[in-house]
């Protein structure tokens, strides 16, 4: 029973913990789905972009599997206040659409978020406004080059900051209204990305097949699958380890189960042998002892499954929060290696999971009770009753 709570427990733990860094990472801002130049991705310039956004917005219009998309220009510009001068990426956005497909939005910390009449407002994460010294209301310059290859320059006056909780984004980050970045930019109906967000994650394949059928030849689009994948792959090596040590967990249990399952069956010798006296089979006599064991494992890991499941359920619902671990602070160490800095962590509530994995717990339950059952049966009626 313990040994299946434990089980369970620990596997919804740590597939909950994978699911939510993995979606956490989507959702802060690179998203499900982009789409992109076909040649973007090899040579990232200004002659590789979306040079037709209208007609591409039209072209996902009859896709039942696309929830929302938010149209991105992506550059990089040199910021300056009268201190100093600090690069970073600077991002022209669809505010409201912005919204419902990443988390640019809920990570306000200062100030307000953008809106589609915003002129020349700036979105500013937090670690880069460290950097440049300055704070919501204040004034900054930027220079870069727009897409029409001139120089773009402007003033900007600071509207809000966002702390995502991913350092090297919040660190080099900056947003404005797309409207007015067209302006400075020359990149009216031109766009670098078309961040779409999918009605059913689980089928996310099947829609990202869909909207690549509708998009011209020049275009593509990918799914976080393909866009994230060292992080799905670290995920997937984590998961490899994890599976070790629930191997390693199982061989433990196992070699416990196996000793009470031989000193119990064993306990009970000269019980058997008069069964044997009176004419039972050594057939009968394994049936009996494997019903036994099916009942009182069905019995303990039912219970153990149950109050597994119902921990699953309640912190999938009410995540674990651990902000730290002894000396160490959570978001400082995740800071660190630039993972999002989530100091919640959810557990995966998976019905049929939680079955086989139950399921696995009472067949090791039964396997454990063949060898002494094979042992006690070579002896003679005789031999069994007058064991000590």
């Amino acid at each position: 029973m313990f040994s299946t709570a434990l089980f369970v427990f620990v596997s919804a733990i740590s597939d909950g913990s994978h699911k939510q860094i993995i979606r956490s990472s989507v959702e802060i801002y690179p998203g499900y789905m982009e789409i992109t130049n076909a040649a973007f991705e090899d040579d990232p310039s200004f002659e590789n972009l979306i040079f037709d956004v209208q007609k591409a917005k039209e072209s996902l219009q009859g896709i039942d599997g696309v929830q929302a998309s938010s149209v991105r220009f992506e550059t990089y510009a040199l910021y300056a206040t009268s201190e100093k001068s600090v690069g970073g990426m600077f991002c022209g956005i669809e505010p409201e659409n912005e919204a419902k497909i990443s988390r640019l939005k809920a990570s306000l910390v200062a100030g307000e978020y953008l809106n589609s009449d915003d002129t020349n407002a700036l979105y500013l994460g937090e670690e880069l406004a460290k950097r440049l010294h300055v704070k919501v209301g204040d004034t900054l310059s930027f220079i870069s080059t727009a897409a029409d290859y001139s120089f773009a320059a402007d003033n900007l006056i600071i509207k809000g900051l966002f702390k995502t909780k991913l350092y090297e984004f919040d660190n080099s980050s900056a947003f404005v209204n797309k409207a007015y970045f067209d302006t400075v930019m020359k990149s009216q109906n031109i766009a670098t990305h078309i961040i779409l967000s999918p009605k059913d994650i689980e089928q996310i394949d099947a829609t990202t097949l869909l909207v690549q059928q509708v998009l011209s030849k020049e275009l593509e689009v990918k799914n976080y699958k393909e866009t994230m994948e060292d992080l799905i792959l670290a995920m997937e090596v984590d998961s490899v380890f994890g599976y070790i040590t629930l191997g390693i967990f199982f061989i433990v249990i196992f070699f416990v189960i196996a000793i009470f399952a031989f000193l119990s069956v064993y306990a009970r010798i000269r019980q058997i042998g008069i069964l044997r006296a009176i004419g039972t089979t050594p057939r009968g006599v394994m049936s009996m002892i494997l019903v036994e064991a099916m009942i009182l494992g069905t019995i303990s890991v039912g219970i153990g499954g149950a109050v597994s499941a119902y921990g699953a359920y309640y912190f999938e619902k009410n995540p674990i929060e651990l902000s730290s671990m002894g000396d160490l602070d959570m978001e400082e160490y995740m800071t660190q290696y630039n993972m999002v800095a989530e100091i919640t962590f959810p557990t995966d509530f998976n019905p049929s999971n939680i079955l086989i994995q139950m399921f696995i717990m009472l067949l090791l339950n039964i396997v454990t009770v063949i060898y002494p059952i094979i042992m006690m049966n070579r002896f003679t009626p005789t031999e069994a009753i007058r064991y000590v």
